[in-house]
């Protein structure tokens, strides 16, 4: 084995979609319902399509794979293999059953696209799942920590403060606008295509798009509206940079817990098996966010197939093959790897553990001068312009008693009354809308999930 995937990276349900004997068996799949559609529409008898159905039954991965080390070329391997399984007599070339059936009118793509689309639908839904559960282990965690005060950062300095609630609340809604945007794109992606060799039909006959819809129908996908030998590639860009969009926020979140966990903060934990785990082979103290640095280097891969997927859609005239070895690789790795990514920051989500003592620590450890905004805007209502408040306020940040100054200004006590000041700096005078915010967002993923479970 060479891939970490196989040993390493992934979850068994997304890794079984993308196996070999998986598309196999899909691509079995496609050609049994081009028969159907054959029949349907009066191009071969009902008898000949249940040879083929039957045959499908029958076909083996093995004898395949043996057709392909002489022939060259793995669809048509596939093809002969099933024709093999197909006729009364079993024997190719005789027209004597099914055989002379399979594959009647396609070209390569129609089954592989095909195959492929039926593969993105049942991927993408458990990416949706995923990210059901993601949101959902948001939801609760901020649900319990509506109150949990810490101090926000940017710049990496201590600016203001807020929620840890609705610092989860930011997370739930950046994932809950993924889930929106993988559903609305799900139909567009997820489509084949059986309009023969360049597209146009001509080998299906005056019933090509007839047998097209029934085809598509019966693999419950969509179909290609324009297609050339392929189904647009712009397609498999839009899903792959879905994907990588969300690995971006993944990475946003592990880099988060990363920097909260750093030793000089920690305010959050990820989950650490005191009885078992070994944080360092030498350094036995080491509690280290493994599985978010594990994530950060996971979504970095999925990003970085980007590109090629991009350059896969830039093909010659009607098509060309330049796609095909790149999107083994793209396509796979980007949804196991997003799966798992997925599944290892719900797991940490759920079960971090959030130092609280720690972050009324550091809210301290900030003073009055991260109140230095509330006071200027305090004073800016009182009557005094905002730039002059603004500039006051400023100098005073600099000296080293902020509430002393603040008390024994004139400029200030002109505008504030000392018990003004002090409900002033105090910092959940100051959170804004974040716990209403933080409260929405809980009952909304509680309404999603009620609503689910009446369906």
């Amino acid at each position: 084995m060479i891939c970490p995937i196989d040993f390493r990276y992934g979850r068994e349900k997304m890794k079984e979609i993308f196996s070999r004997e998986k598309r196999f068996e899909l691509m079995l799949e496609v050609e049994t319902s081009l028969a159907y559609a054959h029949y349907v529409v009066g191009n071969i008898d009902e008898k000949d399509y249940r040879n083929i159905e039957e045959g499908a039954k029958r076909v083996k991965i093995e004898r395949a794979d043996e057709i392909e080390k002489e022939i060259k070329h793995d669809v048509m391997a596939m093809v002969k293999a099933f024709s093999e399984a197909c006729g009364e007599s079993g024997g190719v070339g005789e027209g004597k059953g099914g055989e002379r059936y399979v594959h009647f009118g396609a070209t390569s793509n129609d089954i592989t696209d095909s195959a492929t689309a039926i593969q993105l639908k049942l991927a993408i839904s458990l990416l949706k799942q995923d990210l059901n559960d993601l949101i959902k282990k948001f939801a609760e965690r901020a649900g319990e920590n509506v109150d949990t005060l810490c101090i926000g950062r940017t710049h990496g300095q201590f600016a203001l403060p807020l929620t840890f609630g609705y610092k989860l609340t930011v997370f739930g809604y950046e994932f809950i606008r993924h889930l929106r945007r993988i559903e609305a794109i799900e139909k567009r992606v997820c489509v084949g295509k059986m309009m023969g060799g360049i597209g146009t039909g001509a080998s299906f006959g005056e019933k090509a798009m007839e047998i097209q819809k029934i085809t598509m129908d019966r693999l419950g996908i969509g179909y290609e509206e324009g297609p050339t030998q392929i189904v647009g590639r712009d397609r498999y860009i839009e899903i792959i940079s879905v994907i990588a969009n969300i690995a971006t926020s993944l990475e946003k979140l592990a880099t988060e817990i990363r920097n909260l966990q750093r030793s000089e903060i920690g305010e959050v934990y990820e989950y650490f098996d005191v009885e078992k785990q070994v944080g360092s082979s030498t350094m036995a103290q080491k509690r280290n966010p493994i599985t978010c640095e594990n994530v950060c280097g996971l979504t970095r891969i999925i990003r970085g197939f980007l590109s090629p997927m991009h350059e896969s859609a830039i093909l010659w005239h009607e098509r060309d093959l330049t796609n095909s070895s790149a999107e083994r690789f793209i396509l796979p790795h980007c949804f196991v790897l997003l799966d798992d990514a997925l599944a290892k920051m719900s797991n940490v989500i759920e079960k971090m553990w959030v130092n609280r003592e720690r972050m009324e620590e550091n809210l301290k450890m900030g003073g009055d001068k991260i109140m230095a905004e509330s006071v200027m805007l305090a004073l800016t209502r009182k009557g005094m312009s905002r730039q002059e408040a603004h500039e006051l306020i400023r100098k005073m940040t600099q000296k080293e008693n902020f509430r002393k100054e603040l008390f024994s200004d004139e400029k200030i006590t002109k505008f504030l009354s000392k018990k003004e000041i002090k409900d002033i700096l105090k910092y959940e005078n100051y959170l804004g809308v974040s716990k209403k915010r933080t409260i929405d967002f809980v009952e909304e993923v509680e309404e999603v999930k009620e609503v689910k479970k009446e369906k």
